[in-house]
């Protein structure tokens, strides 16, 4: 991995290591980089992924922790694939991709395999996700939002946490 890159953005997901996993892994790494714009990339890094938790799945012990973290980073020039996972034995990969193994804490083993991003891009150029505020069609159907006094709220969730929170009633 680039120790000079910084991370310009960073998502992951923890999974639990069964075989469903391994098409969350895809549909994460889907929706990631089409709110990346990197949907161009989508194959590649999804079938890097695949592999490693399918990998991850098959090496997973069921008598320890099952869990492991899919991450996606974009640094430097890369796309960097990663995964957290307490066993795992690497798959084969190809040999133009830089990859690469590390011994946590706890004896987790973080798994990196580096993509390059298109010519031109870097991942300051990757411009962040952005969401507009959307309100649902049961919400829409329903009109504007009422108008809700705070302090109603306050008294309403105080209420609630005085009787619920200590187990005394007010």
């Amino acid at each position: 991995m680039q120790a000079n890159a910084q991370t310009a953005q960073v998502d992951d997901l923890t999974l639990i290591a069964l075989p469903t996993a391994v098409n969350c892994a895809d549909l994460f790494v889907r929706f990631t980089l089409g709110e990346w714009r990197l949907r161009n990339m989508t194959a590649e890094c999804s079938a890097v992924a695949c592999a490693l938790v399918e990998a991850a799945v098959d090496s997973a012990d069921p008598k320890t922790s099952r869990l492991i973290t899919l991450r996606l980073r974009l640094t430097g020039d890369y796309l960097v694939v990663e995964l957290e996972a307490a066993r795992f034995i690497m798959p084969p990969t190809s040999p133009d991709l830089r990859t690469g193994e590390l011994q946590l804490a706890g004896g987790i083993k973080l798994i990196w395999c580096e993509l390059p991003l298109p010519t031109g891009v870097n991942a300051n150029a990757v411009p962040l996700p952005r969401r507009e505020k959307r309100r649902s069609p049961a919400a829409e159907a329903l009109g504007d939002e009422p108008d809700v006094d705070p302090e109603l709220i306050q008294r309403i969730l105080f209420g609630l946490g005085g009787s619920m929170g200590n187990g005394q009633q007010r």
